[in-house]
């Protein structure tokens, strides 16, 4: 996979040809921004449309291409293929959130339904081309690894205990193999993140959200890990919590005292202070600085996933304050 570098191609690279010519099957086209709506979003609804995004720079892309090129002949029309060329269409790669490339995204119904990044084995590539016009479900393209998904959920129900009882190495292990079986599993990869994130890394765990596949950078357990990384941004450390409660024993209406230490204490894991802290500010003040406490609690609230029993009364507080 390559990293899309300043300028849209990295530093050292030689550019090169493309490794085969878009174009030598009537099923396969170039595009761009101008014709993206009619090449792919309109045909796909009457096939479903893989869009491989690549640049002349990339290497991966050369192995990618021909075997995404010869897959698609073969399906005879079944399903077809637009080639976009980065360089040439920065906004395109912008606006779907290209990250590196190769990256492929399947259409059908003008929607994005399955894709990956990186180059994939050559019967890997057929297998996704064959999945999707076949008709399979979305997310069929992905179950190409020696697990297939009953194993990969097995492997992640035992990255999730690991991850629970704080053993960090066993369950970077076990998620790491499910993106070797599925690459860019939503779970895989959100597990993976937070892993980094229980040890501090926070680079890493933001690189690492990266590698999500297409279709899954809206997924649940991807927004939570997202919005866990807001919350680590500039916290309050936790050796400031006894200065910030003298500061309030003095002070109650000190607002900016009492949410710095909600800061403080969720940067050392104690999140349920942290929200009770921020329940009592929007009580107290419910508008102080444009809504900086409950902002702060909604975005706690995505980070801890909707399945956390913790949410259910916090929620029910915070409505009751606002509404009341």
């Amino acid at each position: 996979m390559a990293l899309i570098g300043p300028g849209g191609r990295p530093v050292t690279s030689t550019p090169v040809q493309n490794s085969a010519a878009a174009g030598a099957s009537p099923h396969i086209k170039d595009s761009g921004i101008a014709t993206f709506a009619a090449d792919v979003l309109e045909a796909s609804r009457q096939v479903p449309v893989i869009v491989d995004f690549w640049a002349p720079w990339c290497g991966p892309c050369k192995q990618l291409g021909p075997a995404l090129e010869k897959a698609v002949t073969g399906a005879k029309g079944a399903v077809k293929l637009v080639k976009v060329n980065i360089d040439e269409n920065p906004e395109l790669a912008q606006q779907l959130r290209i990250q590196s490339i190769p990256t492929v995204y399947a259409f059908k119904d003008g929607q994005p339904v399955d894709g990956f990044m990186g180059a994939l084995p050559d019967s890997q590539v057929q297998a996704f081309v064959t999945a999707l016009a076949s008709g399979a479900p979305a997310g069929g393209g992905h179950d190409h690894g020696h697990g297939g998904p009953e194993h990969a959920a097995e492997v992640l129900a035992i990255a999730d205990e690991a991850l629970a009882a704080g053993d960090i190495g066993t369950a970077a292990q076990a998620y790491g193999h499910v993106l070797q079986d599925l690459p860019g599993e939503p779970k895989a990869v959100a597990g993976l993140a937070h892993c980094y994130l229980k040890s501090g890394d926070i680079e890493r765990a933001r690189a690492t959200l990266q590698l999500v596949r297409p279709d899954g950078v809206n997924d649940e357990v991807i927004r939570a890990v997202e919005a866990e990384l807001k919350l680590r941004v500039n916290p309050v450390p936790r050796g400031e919590i006894e200065v910030l409660r003298a500061k309030l024993a003095a002070d109650e209406s000190n607002h900016q005292a009492r949410y710095d230490l909600a800061l403080a204490l969720d940067a050392g894991g104690e999140r349920e202070a942290a929200i009770a802290e921020l329940l009592e500010l929007v009580r107290r003040d419910r508008k102080w600085n444009d809504d900086a406490a409950r902002s702060q609690l909604l975005t706690m609230f995505e980070a801890m996933g909707a399945a956390d029993p913790r949410i259910i009364e916090a929620r029910r507080k915070l409505s009751g304050l606002l509404f009341s």
